[in-house]
């Protein structure tokens, strides 16, 4: 079938990421009828186009999606090219239908259903599911455009590896697991500085060995523990989206002992240059690089999905006010994992059967 024909679908999934592919899995055995748009050009491009020496923190015994294990060693920690070509052979194995280039503008409802729209293209669809995860736009604080134009900026995003810099010291900004791991390897070629405090660190060291005796205890408590059906979840899951995640592979250890100087937070830009600290120390940097994170943006979602404070008005996926329209592989959907490869099969599973489900049936409350 010709897609790009304003067609009409009974489910579309925006976003063709791990979330969006591990859906359609579970919507294929359910035996419906869907789609998948993804903004990228490749299956697994959201990966690609991560900084060049990324792995993940999790195990390959771990990685796997809904079907297939992840191939290869099971303890080792894939590269994000090998993840991102897991996930393309994952989309063709299952013949997945995935329409690419589709930068997704426009949700609105429409009668019996939904319009969405990515320029002059558009699909009618009984069922939306937003699979195109939390916090896709690029954060940086407002005084970044008062630093000095002679200061080479990148956002973490932007980031591939060190040849991007200019001669002179580099300050990143942001000491959580992106920052920690970028300034990491930029000390190698540049003096540089972290700025930023962490939000706790793995107390044992990342590796093999924690592997095969300490993630696994760390993954059934995200899975089972800290969820959204227990007490003790439900009071960590407001804590959990505001705080900084631990650091996982790279501790201030690590950084010291590689010549990394830890400053504190960046408070504003004097003369053109970064302050730091409540006594205002200002840094002289030839580079800066914001891990900064990022922010959620959904203004092309045009049906009530977010409330006055910008939260998601859904229960484990499932936007109850506007049936038809559904989250995943956001944090913290379920439980802690939700938005990991770990999680993200188990969430999929759970929202297919809501999605498959005849609005009459109640499948769809919960």
């Amino acid at each position: 079938m010709n897609w790009s024909q304003n067609p009409a679908v009974d489910t579309l999934i925006v976003g063709g990421g791990q979330a969006g592919l591990a859906i359609g899995y579970w919507l294929a055995q359910e035996g419906s009828s869907f789609l998948i748009v993804d903004e990228n050009a490749r299956t697994g491009d959201s990966w690609r186009q991560r900084w060049d020496s990324l792995r993940l923190f999790t195990p390959g015994k771990y990685d796997g999606l809904p079907g297939v294990p992840f191939p290869g060693d099971r303890l080792s920690f894939p590269t994000k090219d090998e993840l991102a070509d897991y996930l393309e052979d994952y989309k063709r194995r299952f013949d997945l239908p995935i329409v690419h280039n589709v930068r997704v503008d426009g949700l609105e409802s429409d009668g019996d259903g939904f319009q969405v729209t990515s320029g002059q293209r558009s699909w009618h669809a009984r069922n939306v599911v937003i699979a195109t995860g939390g916090y896709r736009v690029p954060k940086t604080p407002a005084f970044a455009g008062e630093l000095s134009a002679d200061i080479l900026q990148l956002h973490s995003q932007d980031y591939k590896n060190p040849s991007q810099l200019q001669p002179g010291p580099v300050l990143v900004v942001g000491l959580g697991n992106s920052g920690a791991e970028i300034a990491l390897e930029v000390s190698g070629s540049h003096p540089t500085a972290v700025a930023g405090g962490p939000g706790g660190e793995l107390p044992v060291r990342h590796g093999r060995a924690a592997a095969r005796f300490v993630l696994p205890v760390i993954r059934f408590a995200g899975l089972h523990v800290l969820t959204l059906d227990t007490p003790v979840g439900r009071k960590v899951a407001p804590k959990f989206m505001q705080k900084a995640a631990p650091l996982i592979r790279t501790r201030t250890k690590e950084l010291r002992a590689a010549g990394v100087e830890l400053l504190p937070r960046v408070t504003g830009v004097r003369d053109g240059y970064p302050e730091v600290g409540g006594d205002i120390q200002t840094v002289k940097p030839a580079n800066v690089i914001w891990c900064t994170g990022y922010r959620d943006d959904y203004s092309w979602v045009r049906v009530p999905v977010v409330d006055g404070a910008g939260r998601l008005l859904q229960k484990r996926g499932v936007v109850a006010d506007v049936p038809g329209v559904f989250f995943i592989g956001q944090e913290f959907l379920f439980a802690a994992a939700s938005a990991t490869l770990p999680g993200v099969g188990r969430d999929a599973r759970y929202l297919a059967r809501r999605v498959a489900a005849p609005r009459s049936s109640g499948l769809v409350n919960v």
